[in-house]
């Protein structure tokens, strides 16, 4: 028997060398462009999709049960209902699986559809990886079709038209507009998500934040204030706040930094505390005198070893990113906290003399391991310093 209702293949994967590859669509119909990278997490598919680091992107699924758990709005990272751009698409081997889990509350397949999200499903994701991983991450137009009939001239020439994530901006795109607190901490069962004491006010600064952070944040005991992106120094700083968040978010760090590095570069001249991750990591390097770089595959996955320098110990991560920190560029102000198991790339720096510091990685753990939660209880004790 068929693992899906037609053979009918309804859905073209369309790379920009011209390769196609045919499957069985789901979700939305129509078109999408992105940047094509995979993801080798075992679980949280939900997050990974709402994930906005991954804005202009089609995310491959190595993990062939995609849809098992279902979905429910508690899953959701988007923080930013008003402009809730994540994964442009998704690509998996097997057909969705119909949920079991006591938390569903809808189809992936449905959940989908509603968010304008396309998937494509009964092709070799094996293969996507591999080349991937041989020749790095690919530009590629994926398309749905009920009735299986593509324009594939007019979706090549769209597709070529795309400039890619180098040298892009996203983060000013998935920001928040205006301001907002956030208390709710992180979800623990079966009393859901708690209520911490806010000992501390932390601005964060938002280029594309996951809830999750700002959960973890508010169980550490942070009354957070989200500002937008574009938020000036000064205004933030009139805020008085005890520490500064910098965020994940998705794009080229050299190009948000064009507006964002001498604001950064302000907070922390002005002596207090700092924290970034991801995005925030790499944004914090380029105020401090580093460059960041393209990668070829990029990191993304559940699964990433990273070690911790001063101490020797080995911490298995969240990552999604495809820049990095060129560590060659370091100043001689800037130490090296972190680095990556898998191929020796930056995962870490802080500031010799200033409460400064940053992980290239997701220590929120959403979904993954929670082996670095504790960098959320040193940014707190660096504030109470």
């Amino acid at each position: 028997m068929s693992a899906w209702p037609s053979e009918k293949k309804t859905a073209l994967l369309l790379a920009a060398d011209g390769t196609k590859i045919y499957g069985h669509g789901f979700g939305a119909t129509g078109h999408t462009i992105g940047e094509v990278c995979f993801n080798t997490a075992m679980s949280g598919y939900q997050e990974i999709i709402t994930d906005p680091s991954y804005a202009d992107q089609i995310v491959t699924f190595t993990f062939p049960h995609i849809g098992n758990v279902g979905v429910n709005p508690a899953d959701v990272e988007t923080s930013n209902t008003a402009k809730a751009e994540a994964a442009r698409g998704i690509i998996i081997r097997e057909r969705v699986s119909d949920p079991s889990n006591f938390r569903a509350q809808s189809h992936l397949t449905d959940w989908l559809a509603a968010h304008q999200i396309i998937g494509i499903s009964g092709v070799d994701t094996r293969a996507i990886t591999a080349r991937i991983r041989d020749h790095g991450m690919f530009n590629a137009v994926l398309a749905h079709a009920p009735d299986g009939n593509f324009d594939e001239a007019a979706l090549a020439a769209e597709l070529a038209a795309f400039a890619g994530l180098e040298g892009a901006d996203l983060a000013g795109r998935v920001s928040s507009t205006q301001n907002y607190d956030w208390a709710q901490g992180r979800w623990h069962w079966p009393d859901g998500f708690s209520e911490a004491t806010a000992r501390h006010h932390v601005v964060a600064i938002d280029f594309g934040i996951k809830k999750n952070i700002l959960r973890c944040l508010a169980s550490v005991g942070c009354r957070v204030t989200v500002v937008p992106a574009t938020t000036a120094a000064s205004d933030i700083l009139a805020l008085k706040p005890d520490g500064i968040f910098l965020s994940n978010g998705p794009g080229d760090p050299a190009a948000t930094g064009a507006y964002a590095v001498a604001q950064i570069s302000a907070l922390v001249d002005s002596g207090l505390p700092v924290f970034g991750i991801c995005l925030g990591h790499q944004m914090l390097a380029l105020a401090l005198g580093a460059q960041t770089q393209k990668m070829k595959q990029g990191h993304h996955g559940a699964n990433h070893p990273v070690k911790d320098i001063a101490s020797g110990k080995v911490e298995i991560t969240s990552m999604n990113h495809g820049f990095t920190v060129d560590r060659d560029t370091l100043p001689d102000t800037v130490a090296e906290t972190h680095v990556s198991l898998f191929d020796g790339t930056n995962c870490g720096i802080r500031l010799k003399d200033r409460p400064v510091f940053s992980v290239q990685y997701h220590p929120e753990a959403s979904p993954g391991p929670q082996d670095s939660h504790y960098l959320f209880d040193r940014f707190t004790a660096a504030m109470e310093q």
